[in-house]
C-alpha cells in the first residue's frame, strides 16, 4: 500500500475573520490521576458542522462536558459564546442542546410529559404544544408520545433525546454519538437533520466513532487521541496534508511487471501494493491517458485504471500511524485551523 507523506509541521491555529462559538485553547483535565484532555485545542465557527473523531477513551465526551461547564477544566480557556461556561454556566447550557451518550429520561412518564418538563426547564412554558409537536415530528415520534418511555425501544428513547434537546431552538447543539441505537434510516434522518439545521445557521459540534457518519457531513474534522487535538481542517485539506499527489490504482494479468514499468514511466512519483491492486502516486491525474499507453506499448495486459480519492477511513488511520511516531502532544504546537470552505445549500 501506499504510505502516505508525513504531514508538514503544524502552525499555530488561526480563523482570520471566523465567528467562534466556542473557543477551547491548552486546555487539560485530569481525573484522579487518569489524563482526559491533555492540551486540548478546539476552535468552532458559527454555523459549521464540526466532527470530533477517535476510538472510545480519547476525551471526545469530555471535551463537550468541558464546552457547556459541566465540567471544569484543569487549566486552559474555554470561551462558549463568548463567555467562560464555568462561570456562566447556566446561561450558556441554555443556548445549548445536548443529547449525550446514553441520555436521561424519565421511564415511567410519557414521551410527551418527559418534553413537557424539559420544555418548562428550557423557559417555554406549560402550553408548549407547538415545539414540542415539531420537535417530536422531526423525529418520527409524534405517535408514540402518549406512550410510557420505559417501552420505547432504544432507537425510539434516542430520537425522543434528540426531539429534547431541539425544543427550545439552540444556537449550539452537541451530540454525542447521535446515532447511536437507530436503525440506518433513521441515522440517515438524523444526520439529514444536522445539514439542514446548520444551513439555517445553528452550530453543531458531534462526536462519533463511526467514519461513514462524518464522511460528507463536517465542515471542519478534529481527530482526538488521548486527550489531544492531533489533527483540524476539512477531509479535502487533511486528506492533501497526508497525499499531496494525486493516487491512481492500476492491475494486469502480471503484476510484478507492471510494478516495474510504472516505476520507469514519466510522472510516477511512487508506487505501492494494497488489497485492491497496484497504487500509484502521479504528478498530475491528467498524465493517466499517457501511463496507460505506456503500459500498453511494454505489452502489458491493463485490467484496471481507477484514480482514487483516500477516504476518511484512509486518513484517520493515517493520522493514528504517525500518532504512535509522534512526541508528546505537550512539545508540539497546535494544529492549524483551515478556513471551511462555504456552505452550499
Amino acid at each position: 500500500m501506499t504510505v502516505p507523506t508525513t504531514a508538514p509541521a503544524p502552525s499555530a491555529p488561526a480563523w482570520p475573520g471566523a465567528d467562534l462559538v466556542v473557543e477551547v485553547r491548552d486546555v487539560h483535565k485530569r481525573f484522579g490521576p487518569v489524563p482526559a484532555l491533555s492540551n486540548l485545542t478546539m476552535l468552532v465557527p458559527k454555523g459549521r458542522i464540526t466532527v470530533l473523531l477517535g476510538p472510545n477513551g480519547a476525551g471526545k465526551t469530555t471535551a463537550i462536558r468541558v464546552v457547556t461547564g459541566a465540567l471544569a477544566p484543569d487549566r486552559g480557556h474555554v470561551r462558549t459564546f463568548g463567555s467562560d461556561p464555568d462561570r456562566f454556566g447556566e446561561e450558556v447550557r441554555r443556548r445549548c442542546g445536548v443529547v449525550s451518550a446514553k441520555p436521561a429520561l424519565y421511564d415511567r412518564l410519557s414521551g410527551w410529559d418527559n418534553l413537557q418538563y424539559s420544555a418548562e426547564l428550557y423557559g417555554l412554558g406549560r402550553n408548549a404544544v407547538r415545539p414540542i409537536r415539531e420537535a417530536a415530528g422531526r423525529f418520527g415520534i409524534l405517535e408514540a408520545l402518549d406512550q410510557q418511555v420505559g417501552g420505547y425501544s432504544t432507537g425510539m428513547k434516542t430520537r425522543l433525546a434528540l426531539a429534547r434537546s431541539v425544543l427550545h431552538d439552540p444556537e449550539l447543539l452537541l451530540f454525542d454519538e447521535p446515532t447511536s441505537g437507530l436503525d440506518p434510516e433513521s441515522s440517515r434522518a438524523v444526520l439529514d437533520l444536522i445539514r439542514e439545521m446548520t444551513a439555517d445557521g445553528h452550530t453543531v459540534i458531534m462526536c462519533t466513532h463511526l467514519l461513514i457518519e462524518a464522511e460528507g457531513l463536517a465542515d471542519q474534522i478534529i481527530v482526538l487521541d488521548g486527550g489531544t487535538d492531533l489533527l483540524h481542517g476539512s477531509q479535502e485539506e487533511l486528506v492533501r496534508r497526508y497525499w499531496p499527489h494525486d493516487l491512481v490504482r492500476f492491475d494486469a494479468t502480471d503484476r510484478s511487471a507492471l510494478i516495474d514499468a510504472l516505476r520507469d514511466l514519466g510522472g510516477v512519483l511512487g508506487v505501492g501494493v494494497d488489497g485492491h491492486g497496484v497504487e500509484a502516486q502521479v504528478d498530475t491525474v491528467e498524465r493517466v491517458p499517457d501511463l496507460v499507453d505506456g503500459l500498453v506499448a511494454r505489452g502489458l495486459r491493463v485490467t484496471k485504471v481507477e484514480p482514487h480519492q483516500p477516504t476518511l477511513e484512509d486518513l484517520y488511520f493515517a493520522v493514528r500511524r504517525e500518532r504512535r511516531t509522534l512526541p508528546d502532544r505537550a512539545d508540539l504546537p497546535p494544529p492549524p485551523l483551515p478556513t471551511p470552505p462555504p456552505r452550499t445549500t
